[in-house]
């Protein structure tokens, strides 16, 4: 039993010794340890360059020990672009929250899939603006309350939320899609794999690879840990259906 405990709460080399400033029950510090346990295994922490714009996840650099660089609201994925195509032989990845891939920084992720700039996305989806005062969110679901929507979403005034893995799934040039989770075990094994798949994919220099993470945000979703995840699987599932949109084919 001691041993099992160990092996699930072993850190990762590649994870800082630091205590984390995320809200209690929140998925950034699970996807933080999964990411560092990736490239831990993968042997690649010398060559892996992360680019974390603004969001909850602005000071990612504290926690993961590999070179990170910040990046303006939205535009991780224009950076990304930048230090990929001085370095090919790195590992680059952006971590971005919904408000900054899907809102303001949507035409830097759009035209970087179109082109199938070789790096991944780690796209943090719960549905809300997390850090700047639970705003909505263009992936707030139809009918959700947020500070900027009291009432729930209203479709004729704010359209349908975005649909990002089905949006980039269609560019010729991405290799790699796939939606995750983490609100069970199981559901973080596959997150891992999916993002170890991803990396080893742009390793590959296969195209554009996008890790879609749907998550939760107890904070401003104005509910308990516990709450969150049931939450995430009446509401948010049905409407963001994990699974993989887009593979490389066989050969």
């Amino acid at each position: 039993m001691k041993e099992g405990y160990e092996l699930i709460y072993q850190k990762p080399k590649t994870l800082r010794k630091k205590r984390m400033h995320y809200c209690p029950g929140c998925f950034h510090s699970t996807i933080h340890k999964l990411m560092m346990e990736v490239v831990e295994e993968l042997g690649i922490q010398e060559k892996t360059i992360g680019v974390c714009p603004v969001g909850c996840s602005v000071f990612a650099y504290d926690y993961m020990d590999v070179d990170i660089q910040e990046a303006a609201h939205g535009r991780a994925a224009a950076v990304a672009t930048g230090i990929k195509r001085m370095h090919p032989d790195k590992i680059v990845f952006s971590y971005q929250g919904d408000g900054d891939l899907a809102a303001i920084g949507t035409a830097e992720t759009i035209h970087a899939c179109n082109r199938g700039e070789n790096f991944t996305f780690i796209f943090i989806n719960n549905g809300i603006y997390g850090m700047t005062g639970g705003q909505m969110a263009p992936t707030t679901l139809e009918g959700q309350k947020t500070t900027t929507s009291p009432y729930g979403r209203d479709l004729k005034k704010a359209g349908f939320p975005l649909k990002m893995c089905e949006m980039v799934s269609q560019f010729e040039a991405v290799a790699y899609v796939e939606r995750v989770s983490c609100n069970t075990p199981a559901n973080a094994r596959k997150a891992k794999r999916a993002i170890k798949k991803a990396f080893e994919y742009q390793m590959q220099g296969l195209g554009t690879t996008f890790i879609e993470v749907a998550s939760n945000c107890p904070s401003g979703w104005k509910c308990t840990p516990e709450e969150s995840l049931e939450w995430l699987k009446e509401k948010m599932f049905p409407y963001y259906p994990l699974g993989i949109f887009k593979k490389p084919e066989e050969k």
